[in-house]
């Protein structure tokens, strides 16, 4: 069993909100590595990571909000598009400052849609 077989196995145990939550934590996360020297690899990690927490999250969501889940979708065409050219990313300042405006979006948004801060909506996922 690969580490993210296990890693998928916990994760799924979590109901909707939490794993939105996860999400906006590493697009945080990438946001805080953008104003940072990092290496390379820990941000390519953190937008594997999300691909994957964005992978076992949409099925759940479509029962749920399907306009959300599509939402979650183009981030993750994102995500992607990020992954891949992120060596000449990080060496351009203005690719590099449009990253870091579009991902700390993209997290505020992944964590309004959580419902994490809004008790009410929390209570409406919690049984998925």
């Amino acid at each position: 069993m690969t580490d993210w077989t296990k890693k998928q196995e916990r994760f799924l145990q979590y109901n909707i909100p939490t794993r939105l939550g996860h999400l906006a934590t590493n697009l945080a996360r990438i946001k805080s590595f953008c104003d940072d020297v990092t290496p390379e690899d820990a941000v390519a990690s953190l937008l594997k990571e999300s691909l994957y927490f964005i992978e076992w999250t949409v099925p759940n969501m479509v029962q749920i909000d399907i306009d959300q889940a599509s939402e979650i979708v183009d981030l993750g065409r994102t995500l992607t598009r990020w992954l891949f050219n992120w060596e000449k990313i990080r060496s351009d300042a203005t690719a590099l400052t449009q990253v870091h405006t579009e991902v700390s979006l993209w997290s505020q948004r992944v964590l309004d849609m959580s419902g994490l801060l809004s008790e009410s909506t929390a209570i409406s996922y919690s049984g998925v």
